[in-house]
């Protein structure tokens, strides 16, 4: 990890990538990620573990992490029943960071996935890939 500032860390693919090949998995059929912001990161954990992937389109906050309404809300049409689910276990939430988890629980409750786990980058989740990180991050995908 190297320091972009006091306040914000700038982590590269490849330590993000050296990370998730260490990081242990638990069974997983299918990874869901969360965009706009988990796109990424649960492209790479699907290449990674060689899981189909679908992505759910919600939003509550803004670049900054401020809310960006009162709660999350799906911003593209979608339809679980076109969909061919695996168990809810062997199912994968992928976010790129949890801050109140109020994201995640709204997937959770919109897809009937209330027994999937959740994996983040960073922040509150069942598995997080970096815990001790505290401080915002700058992403590689991300501009400035």
């Amino acid at each position: 990890m190297t320091p972009l500032n006091q306040t914000k860390y700038a982590l590269s693919f490849s330590e993000i990538s050296e990370a998730l090949l260490q990081f242990e998995f638990p069974p997983v059929e299918l990874v869901i990620g969360i965009g706009s912001g988990g796109i990424v990161p649960a492209t790479l954990v699907a290449h990674q573990l060689g899981c189909p992937l679908h992505i759910i389109h919600v939003n509550y906050r803004h670049e900054d992490n401020s809310p960006a309404y009162e709660a999350p809300k799906l911003t593209h049409a979608w339809d679980k029943t076109t969909e061919n689910w695996p168990e809810q276990e062997k199912t994968l939430l992928v976010d790129d960071v949890s801050v109140s988890g109020k994201t995640l629980d709204f997937v959770k409750a919109k897809t009937g996935l209330t027994n999937a786990k959740v994996f983040v980058l960073k922040g509150k989740a069942d598995l997080v890939l970096f815990p001790d990180i505290k401080q915002c991050v700058h992403w590689p995908w991300k501009k400035s």
